[in-house]
């Protein structure tokens, strides 16, 4: 069985980690490059960095701030926001970044993925996806009841729209529909955030999480919720996710990277230890 990987966010903003909940009321966490060099020497499987404006204020991706933290860590590392064409995308790589994380522009111009998996190959396209539940939410921890761990109830099957912009767009495309339609595309892994989960600490969306990683044959990143171990524990366990993304629990010494992994392999979760 592959390993799973645990993987901090660096959410980027004018230059700065930041993090808040459901994209808002933000809160500094940083320096990019620091952060990033505590989680080379925690062993990370990898990190992700997105410049979550970028796309929103209409500019590129701050490169220089990409390339200070690719030099400051042997980490493979996703780097995401602004992105229009394969330009940016080979601006990005040769900036550092081993993977680059589409989605605005994405939806705005699906043929994108294809582009870029053609010049570079899928193994380094992520398609970013931002999702919102689309109507009642369900009591418990994140987003289902789950007392015993048992698939929800509900009777009507959810769905989640996508936005885009930061979460500031909705699109009124179906986010399980649009992740099976990105890896048609050449996509080589989605990264899949709730937001309606995000920062809030109560645990992943399982059912998004779930749905996603039963309709594509790629990798699926659980992001948006982590509040503890066992929340990690859920996303891969629960929600079949390849890779578990959290950001407040890593950046503010809560629960660091090798304790996260040593519960998850006692846990019977293979991790790289």
């Amino acid at each position: 069985m592959l390993a799973r990987r645990i993987i901090p966010c660096l959410d980027v903003k004018d230059g700065r980690v930041v993090k808040g909940t459901r994209f808002v009321d933000l809160r500094d966490a940083g320096d990019p490059a620091e952060v990033a060099e505590r989680y080379d020497r925690d062993r990370a499987d990898e990190l992700v960095f997105l410049d979550i404006t970028a796309s929103a204020e209409r500019r590129k991706i701050l490169i220089e701030v990409v390339e200070k933290t690719a030099a400051m860590a042997f980490t493979p590392l996703t780097v995401g926001g602004g992105i229009r064409d394969v330009d940016d995308i080979r601006a990005l790589l040769l900036a550092g970044a081993d993977k680059v994380s589409l989605n605005t522009a994405a939806v705005q111009r699906p043929n994108l993925i294809r582009e870029a998996a053609e010049r570079f190959g899928s193994q380094c396209i992520v398609l970013a996806i931002d999702a919102k539940r689309k109507g009642i939410r369900v009591q418990g921890s994140g987003f289902r009841e789950r007392p015993d761990h048992e698939p929800s109830t509900m009777n009507a099957e959810p769905e989640w729209e996508v936005y885009i912009h930061g979460g500031r767009t909705p699109t009124g495309l179906d986010a399980v529909a649009w992740a099976d339609q990105g890896v048609s595309l050449g996509s080589g892994e989605i990264l899949l955030t709730s937001m309606d989960c995000d920062g809030t600490r109560e645990g992943y969306d399982l059912d998004l999480t779930a749905a996603v990683a039963e309709q594509v044959d790629v990798p699926v990143i659980a992001s948006g919720g982590a509040g503890t171990v066992e929340h990690l524990y859920e996303a891969l366990a629960i929600g079949k996710a390849d890779a578990a993304l959290a950001a407040s629990i890593f950046h503010f010494g809560e629960i660091s990277v090798p304790e996260a992994k040593t519960y998850l392999s006692q846990r019977g979760i293979p991790v790289r230890l």
